[in-house]
């Protein structure tokens, strides 16, 4: 399975951020230890939503559109 994911920063109102991953536990915990340069200065965060898909291309086209135009509306009505 791949995961299109939703974080929140604990610590900085407004922070969101959404990736992609095959390993939803292993992911949230890089982004915790500030592996990732995108997330590392808005540490610790936490798990909002994520959506599995069984096809990657899937996954990776709902990812690009929820980071675009009106994927943004759709997230903060649905998913935030």
């Amino acid at each position: 399975m791949i995961y299109v994911y939703l974080l929140e920063s604990l610590e900085h109102a407004g922070e969101r951020y959404v990736g992609m991953t095959g390993d939803m536990k292993a992911r949230l915990t890089d982004h915790n230890a500030g592996k990732s340069p995108h997330t590392s200065k808005f540490r610790p965060w936490r798990l909002v939503t994520y959506l599995a898909f069984s096809d990657e291309t899937k996954a990776a086209a709902f990812e690009r559109y929820l980071k675009h135009g009106s994927g943004h509306a759709f997230a903060n009505r649905h998913l935030w």
